[in-house]
């Protein structure tokens, strides 16, 4: 049984975001991946497109998400769910960090508006 330790978790940065990542292939997870977003205080992840459907539960804070053009206020507690092929800006208009759990599957990449292809090695 694989087992994760927080402190071997992976951290990546990208758009002044933080991704700790726990299940991935290299962790031993054959088809999900999840990690722990961090999400800074005035920060906003520029849009981006999905090609696989994605769990995004709030665990702590406030945040605005915008899916296909639709912004709902995410509270703590909360769960979006974006489907393959959305588009989603994720944003955090308070002072303070909105902490984050996603579950996708292996594979995910995201394409950006000017076409570039982000391949997350958290869901990889």
């Amino acid at each position: 049984m694989p087992v994760v330790r927080s402190a071997e978790a992976t951290t990546h940065e990208i758009h002044g975001a933080r991704f700790v990542s726990y299940a991935t292939p290299r962790t031993g997870s054959k088809e999900l991946c999840a990690w722990r977003g961090e999400i800074p205080a005035g920060t906003r992840a520029p849009a981006h497109t999905v090609n696989r459907e994605e769990i995004f539960h709030l665990l702590v804070g406030e945040l605005l998400i915008t899916v296909d053009g639709r912004t709902d206020r995410v509270r703590t507690g909360d769960t979006v769910i974006v489907n393959p092929g959305a588009t989603l800006t994720v944003e955090n208009p308070t002072d303070h960090t909105a902490l984050s759990w996603v579950t996708t599957s292996v594979g995910l990449e995201a394409e950006l508006a000017d076409g570039s292809r982000i391949v997350p090695p958290w869901a990889n």
